[in-house]
């Protein structure tokens, strides 16, 4: 990837801080936080000590490869990235009263940084990855509250499947259905992978088959709930009162439920069973599960091309989800 990496400093972004704060609190800090590779995450200290996040979407910012199509929301699996896509999420969250940080400024004029930006809320606080990790008993609640702000996004349902900001736009997503939108992608993860792996090149063909069986086991639907997309512990913020609060959330869409708790299966592991509501379709869960695993290979793998600075763990990731969707394969076939 060529892009070169910008240096954010205080005077970038002085501007930015006054349009959204005021002249009354003085900037003298700012340090990028770790994890953001679709757009520059930052925080910003002021001589009283305050704080607030910054969003910035920049191509400089962004680790992952220029990928042809990218701005296309009629893909539901379209990079979700973009501050349209951010102020849609916040305000159907928001109108659902889930928590999200609150928006201070929300700017594309260029005026103040030559990007589109936002500028939010601190939550104060450790994310919900670090409590299950230091004491898995204080994040209980958390987790009950989390259960109920899912069961109240599931029950929320849209006309039809898609990012928000797209349906909200009258707009309508490419493909029959959301099984068939995840087929195909699974077999574009499959094939990349093959690509960059030997092992799932050997297995290419007998992965393939499964995909295509669990696939055909699907029956049609057109109930689609509100989905986070990428809800993973280290996507929860945990609030002075212990509510949670949602973060990365351009990836917000009205899809299958299931293709949600495929991913919270995954990433919350022995803690999941305090967000399975049930009711789930089972053949649907199993099958977007493996379109995960597939997906958690491929994506890191993608994102190494460039200068991803994490690469150990993003290696890690793409390890341990090629050996769970090769675990899929018949036992006669490992």
């Amino acid at each position: 990837m060529d892009v070169a990496r910008k240096v954010v400093t205080r005077d970038h972004l002085a501007g930015v801080a006054r349009a959204a704060l005021g002249a009354e609190r003085h900037l003298v800090g700012v340090s990028r936080l770790r994890g953001g590779s679709k757009k520059g995450v930052y925080r910003l200290t002021f001589d009283d000590d305050s704080t607030v996040i910054v969003y910035i979407w920049d191509d400089a910012e962004n680790y992952w490869p220029s990928v042809q199509g990218a701005e296309d929301h009629t893909d539901p699996f379209s990079p979700a990235s973009g501050i349209d896509l951010f102020e849609a999420a916040n305000r159907h969250l928001d109108a659902l009263g889930i928590r999200t940080p609150r928006i201070h400024l929300a700017d594309r004029s260029r005026s103040h940084y030559p990007a589109d930006i936002a500028v939010v809320e601190d939550v104060p606080g450790e994310n919900l990855e670090t409590l299950l990790h230091q004491d898995p008993h204080s994040a209980e609640p958390a987790l009950a509250r989390l259960a109920e702000a899912l069961g109240v996004m599931r029950r929320h349902t849209g006309p039809d499947f898609g990012k928000v900001a797209l349906i909200d736009n009258g707009g309508i997503s490419r493909g029959r259905s959301c099984e068939q939108v995840v087929l195909d992608r699974a077999l574009e993860d499959l094939a990349e992978a093959s690509s960059r792996d030997a092992r799932m090149a050997r297995a290419g063909d007998r992965l393939e088959d499964v995909v295509r069986r669990l696939a055909a086991a699907v029956r049609p639907r057109t109930e689609y709930g509100l989905i986070h997309g990428e809800l993973g512990p280290d996507h929860v913020l945990v609030d002075q009162h212990g509510d949670p609060v949602l973060i990365d959330i351009e990836g917000l869409m009205f899809f299958d439920v299931e293709w949600e708790h495929a991913f919270l299966r995954i990433r919350f592991g022995e803690h999941y069973r305090w967000l399975n509501s049930g009711g789930l379709d089972q053949q649907r869960l199993d099958f977007y599960t493996l379109a995960m695993r597939l997906s958690l290979v491929a994506g890191p793998l993608r994102l190494l091309d460039g200068d991803f600075p994490d690469r150990d763990a993003m290696m890690g990731i793409a390890e341990y989800n090629l050996h769970q969707a090769l675990a899929f394969l018949p036992a006669d076939d490992c």
